[in-house]
C-alpha cells in the first residue's frame, strides 16, 4: 500500500480553485454597488456594476446613500478605494466559471500579483549574491558565539520586531525576504526550520491581527466605518501586547523540546535535508572581515531603507524592488564580483524562489475566479444579514467569524475594509455597540485566520522551506485555539464595558 503524501502548495491551491470555481455554479452572483471620489473633479463616482453615474461630491450624497462616513475621509485621501455602499445588493446574471476559467485563473493571477512575484524574485537574487560572498555564513558563525545559552533572545528579537513592523505598517509580503537569511540562524542557534518560521510569520500575524497604526487595516476600516482611528486603540495595545507574549511563550515552549531532543520536532525526518539546503554550520571558515561587514551593513540597510520608504513614503513593490536591485549590485560591487559572474549567481538565487513566485500567482487566481464569478459580494451580503435580532455578546463574537469566513474568499485586508465596513458598522448601532468593536472584530477575524489561510501567505511560506501545510497545522492549531478563546472573551469584555 502506498503511504499517503499531503499534496503540495501548489496542488491544495489548485482544488482550492477548482472548489471555488464550483460555487461559482450554485452560489447567486452578486453585487454592492460601490462609492468613489474623484479628487481631481471633486464628485463621486457611483459603479453599479457596469454603469457608472457622477453625484455631487458632498456629505449629503454620502448621507442619502446612508454611508456614515464624514466627507473630509475621502477629499484628503484616507479613504482611495471604492466602498460598498449599504443596502445596495443585487442579484446579478450568473457567471458560472467552468474549465476554461479554472485553467486560466493561475496564469491571470501570476499577471495579477506581478509586482509581489517580482520582489520575490530580486530577493532571491541579492541572497544568492550574499550566500556567495560568504557573508552569511560569518555573519551566522559571529552570533551564535554571541548568543551562546542565550539563543531564546533571537525568538524573543524576530518575533518582536516583526509583530511591530505588522502592528504599525502591515508588515506582511516582505516577510518573505527574511526566511532565507534567519532559518541559517536558527539552525545554527540547534532549532528546527519551523522555530524560524513560526518567529517570523507568526510574528507578522499577531502584528497585522492587532494593527494599531496600520494604513491598510485599522486605518482604514476606521475611516470606511465612519469613526478616529484611535477609537479602541488602547484594547487594540492591550491585544497585542498579550497576544504577541502568548504567541512568544508557545515559540520558545516548543523550541526548546528540540533543542533538547532534535528527535521532538514536528519535522525531524526533513532534518538533514533542511540543514543541507539551508546550512548549518558555526565554523570559522569565513571571518568576519571589515568587508564581510559591510556587505552585511549594505544588505542590512536595504531592509531599514525599505520598512522607511513603505511606512513614510508611501512606497509599494516597485520601490521596494529597486531597494533589492540597487542592494545586490552594490554588494558586488564591494565584493569585486565580475560582471558575468554577477548576473549567473543573481539569476540563480531568483529561480530558488521561483517556486515561492508561482504559489503567490495561483493563489491570486483564487481571488480572480471569485472576482469574475460575482460570489464575493453574495458572501457578504448573507453573512450581514446573519446576525438580525442577536445581543451585542453574541453578535460581536459571530462578526469575528464572519470576517475569519470572509477572509478566505477576500484576503485583502484594505480591500476587506472598504468594501465590508459601509455594510457591517451600521450593524453595531442596531445592537448598541460602538463601531470600533466591528473594527476590532475585522482586524482579529481575518488576522485569526491568516496563521492557517492557504489563499494567504502561509504556503508561499512553507514552500521556501519545503514543509507541508499538515506539519504547519500540527505544530499552529493549538495556538490558534488559544489565541481564538482568549479574542472571543476579549471582545465579549469590551462590548459590555
Amino acid at each position: 500500500m502506498i503511504p499517503f503524501k499531503f499534496p503540495t502548495p501548489q496542488t491544495i491551491l489548485l482544488i482550492i480553485a477548482a472548489m471555488v470555481a464550483t460555487l461559482t455554479w450554485f452560489v447567486p452572483a452578486g453585487k454592492y454597488s460601490t462609492l468613489s471620489f474623484n479628487p481631481s473633479e471633486g464628485v463621486f463616482i457611483k459603479s453599479d456594476f457596469k454603469k457608472t453615474h457622477t453625484l455631487p461630491g458632498t456629505q449629503k450624497t454620502l448621507d442619502d446613500l446612508h454611508i456614515k462616513i464624514p466627507l473630509e475621509k475621502f477629499t484628503n485621501g484616507d479613504i482611495w478605494k471604492p466602498v460598498g455602499i449599504p443596502n445596495s445588493y443585487k442579484q446579478l446574471e450568473p457567471k458560472p466559471q467552468g474549465l476554461v476559467e479554472f485553467i486560466k485563473s493561475p496564469i491571470k493571477g501570476i499577471v495579477q500579483a506581478a509586482d509581489i512575484i517580482f520582489l520575490v524574485l530580486f530577493i532571491g537574487g541579492i541572497i544568492g549574491i550574499m550566500n556567495y560572498t560568504g557573508a552569511f555564513e560569518a555573519g551566522i558563525s559571529w552570533l551564535a558565539r554571541t548568543l551562546k545559552g542565550h539563543e531564546y533572545l533571537l525568538i524573543i528579537m524576530v518575533t518582536v520586531l516583526i509583530a511591530i513592523g505588522g502592528t504599525t505598517f502591515g508588515l506582511a509580503e516582505e516577510t518573505i525576504a527574511f526566511y532565507p537569511i534567519l532559518i541559517p540562524i536558527f539552525l545554527a542557534a540547534k532549532y528546527d526550520a519551523m522555530v524560524a518560521l513560526a518567529s517570523i510569520y507568526i510574528g507578522s500575524s499577531v502584528g497585522t491581527m492587532c494593527s494599531t497604526t496600520n494604513p491598510f487595516s485599522t486605518i482604514i476600516a476606521s475611516n470606511a466605518a465612519g469613526i478616529n482611528w484611535t477609537t479602541g486603540l488602547t484594547s487594540r495595545f492591550i491585544m497585542l501586547g498579550i497576544g504577541t507574549l502568548v504567541c512568544i511563550l508557545y515559540i520558545i515552549y516548543y523550541a526548546q523540546r528540540v533543542k533538547k531532543d532534535p528527535t521532538k520536532s514536528i519535522i525531524f525526518e526533513q532534518k538533514e535535508a533542511i540543514e543541507k539546503r539551508f546550512g548549518n554550520s558555526t565554523s570559522t571558515a569565513h571571518k568576519l572581515t571589515t568587508r564581510l561587514r559591510l556587505i552585511l551593513i549594505v544588505f542590512s540597510l536595504c531592509f531599514v531603507v525599505m520598512i522607511y520608504g513603505v511606512s513614510q513614503l508611501d512606497w509599494w513593490f516597485i520601490e521596494m524592488t529597486t531597494v533589492f536591485l540597487v542592494g545586490a549590485i552594490l554588494i558586488g560591487m564591494i565584493a569585486q564580483i565580475k560582471e558575468y559572474l554577477f548576473i549567473d549567481i543573481f539569476i540563480k538565487g531568483a529561480s530558488d524562489l521561483l517556486g515561492v513566485a508561482i504559489i503567490i500567482g495561483i493563489a491570486r487566481g483564487i481571488t480572480v475566479i471569485m472576482d469574475d464569478g460575482l460570489i464575493s459580494d453574495t458572501m457578504l451580503h448573507h453573512a450581514s444579514s446573519m446576525t438580525d435580532g442577536m445581543n451585542k455578546g453574541i453578535f460581536i463574537n459571530a462578526m469575528l467569524y464572519i470576517y475569519g469566513g470572509l477572509s478566505f474568499f477576500i484576503p485583502s485586508s484594505s480591500g476587506m475594509a472598504v468594501l465590508t465596513m459601509p455594510i457591517m458598522s451600521p450593524l453595531a448601532d442596531t445592537v448598541g455597540i460602538g463601531r470600533e468593536a466591528i473594527v476590532n472584530a475585522y482586524q482579529y477575524g481575518m488576522g485569526l485566520f491568516a496563521f492557517v489561510s492557504p489563499t494567504g501567505l502561509i504556503l508561499a511560506s512553507l514552500a521556501i522551506v519545503k514543509v507541508g501545510y499538515d506539519k504547519w497545522l500540527k505544530f499552529v492549531m493549538p495556538l490558534v485555539i488559544i489565541l481564538l478563546v482568549f479574542t472571543m472573551l476579549w471582545l465579549t469584555v469590551q462590548v459590555y464595558l
